[in-house]
């Protein structure tokens, strides 16, 4: 919860790759409430009060996952709305002359966003792509997996365009950006 919240502020793309991975590690758990608070929230090591406000947070949340239809697959609406935010200020960047830095990563990850959509089964906007490119290779990196050149050098694309774009978004929110 302090983590989210943290990175939201922070690194909203961050953030959404922590929420994803917070919604498979709920559906790991099978969205068991008291299961999560019993085996999951323990592991953290805190107070006892912040377990319990961690815990009725995960609750919320498999609620939600529940509400919304996304107890298998996909994304709460909290973040499909903030990547909807995220893909509205990437077209104002790359629309905008104050950015060119901006255009230059995405016209450097562009390829790279292609040819991850040309892969997918599924459709997908190119921040998700982008996203899900970066999920993708933080899940093989939690099973120790080899990571090819190739990926690494789109990987490092992607990271710079989203990087670029976490700090346009916190610009944004403190009212420093200008388009």
């Amino acid at each position: 919860m302090k983590i989210a919240g943290q990175l939201k502020e922070n690194n909203v793309c961050e953030y959404l790759l922590y929420m994803w991975q917070l919604e498979d590690t709920l559906r790991a758990y099978d969205l068991d409430e008291e299961r999560i608070a019993r085996e999951y929230v323990p592991r953290f090591g805190l107070p006892d009060a912040e377990a319990r406000e961690t815990a009725r947070w995960y609750a919320d949340l498999i609620r939600m996952m529940r509400e919304e239809g996304c107890q298998t697959t996909g994304h709460l609406q909290i973040n499909r709305g903030t990547l909807s935010l995220l893909t509205d200020l990437h077209v104002q960047l790359l629309g905008s002359p104050k950015h060119p830095f901006y255009s230059a990563a995405y016209y450097k990850a562009l390829p790279f966003i292609v040819e991850l959509r040309a892969r997918s089964s599924k459709e997908t906007g190119e921040l998700e792509t982008c996203l899900n490119c970066l999920y993708g290779v933080m899940l093989l990196r939690a099973q120790h997996k080899e990571i090819s050149k190739e990926t690494q050098t789109a990987v490092s694309a992607i990271t710079h365009l989203l990087a670029l774009l976490a700090d346009a978004r916190k610009k944004e929110k403190n009212g420093e950006l200008e388009l």
